[in-house]
C-alpha cells in the first residue's frame, strides 16, 4: 500500500471522528426528546427502577450476544459495543468501559496503519 493509501485513511478516520462528534452534541433534536423523556422517567421512582431492570437486561443480552457472535463472521464485537452503549445509558461503568474500548481500537488501529506502512516501505 502506498503512503497515499494511509493518508486516504487518515482522513477517512477524520471524517468519521467529525461524524461521530456531530451526532453527540448535546442540542439535537433527537437528544433534546431522550433528556425531556428521562427526566419523567426520573420523578417516578417505580418506573425509574423497572427502566433501569429493562436497560440493564436488555443492554447485558446484546453484550452477551455479541460475544456469542465474535469467533463468528460477522458484526460480533459491534454488536457487543451496541450493548455497552445501550448500558452506557443508564450505568456509568459501562460508559467508562465503552470510552476505554473505543481508546483501545484507536490505539490498534493507529498501530495496524503504522505496521502496514512499514511493511509497504520494507517491500518497496
Amino acid at each position: 500500500m502506498t503512503f497515499d493509501g494511509d493518508l486516504r485513511g487518515d482522513i477517512r478516520a477524520d471524517v468519521i471522528r467529525a461524524d461521530i462528534a456531530d451526532g453527540e452534541r448535546a442540542d439535537r433534536p433527537v437528544r433534546v426528546l431522550l433528556r425531556r423523556i428521562r427526566r419523567w422517567i426520573d420523578r417516578h421512582p417505580r418506573l425509574r427502577t423497572a427502566y433501569r431492570i429493562g436497560v440493564g437486561v436488555l443492554g447485558g443480552v446484546i453484550a452477551v450476544g455479541g460475544l456469542a457472535l465474535v469467533p463468528l463472521p460477522g458484526p460480533g464485537w459491534l454488536v457487543v459495543f451496541l450493548g455497552l452503549a445501550i448500558l452506557g445509558t443508564e450505568f456509568a461503568w459501562a460508559r467508562r468501559m465503552a470510552a476505554f474500548v473505543k481508546r483501545a481500537l484507536d490505539r490498534f488501529w493507529a498501530w495496524w496503519r503504522a505496521r502496514r506502512a512499514r511493511r509497504a516501505t520494507d517491500a518497496a
